[in-house]
């Protein structure tokens, strides 16, 4: 009788353990680990926005590109691509083209400064903009409004932080 309370009592204080770390990590970012970009699922076929058909790269091996970067946060809450929810504070991005999710550093320009990023979206679809970053990711690098950027892919295994 009393190794079956202990039991019972066991199971309800690990229950108890994992609700208060769950919620204690709501606001920490996701430790979970993926192949960069799975062909095979849906964010990274061909898609078409305003008319455009954009064509997903099947490796983000060597990547490295410059053009415009611009910054994105009044989404917050919103869905990604990829299903994850977006949330502005966090170190990620949205590309037109790049497999998701893949890792990149992004270095500004104007100051040298850079952060790696999770691009786990698409877009910009406005202008001549190569990338949008989260506002977190946006702040790291000093950008505030539009500037000049170099995007370089990382690796293939992706921690989403």
């Amino acid at each position: 009788m009393q190794r079956s309370v202990y039991i019972r009592h066991t199971g309800i204080m690990l229950l108890i353990i994992s609700f208060f770390s769950g919620c204690a990590s709501m606001n920490q970012p996701s430790q979970q680990t993926y192949q960069s970009g799975s062909t095979a699922a849906p964010y990274n076929k061909p898609y078409k926005v305003k008319g455009a058909t954009y064509y997903p790269l099947k490796t983000a091996t060597g990547y490295r590109e410059e053009g415009i970067a611009s910054w994105y946060g009044s989404e917050s809450g919103d869905r990604t691509a990829m299903g994850t929810r977006f949330l502005p504070q966090n170190l990620t991005a949205a590309h037109k083209t790049l497999p998701l999710p893949s890792r990149v550093r992004v270095t500004n320009l104007s100051n040298g400064r850079s952060v790696e990023v999770l691009v786990n979206d698409r877009g910009p679809f406005k202008g001549n903009r190569l990338i949008d970053l989260s506002h977190g990711a946006a702040k790291k690098i000093g950008l505030h409004g539009l500037t000049k950027v170099r995007i370089e892919h990382l690796d293939t295994k992706i921690s989403l932080k």
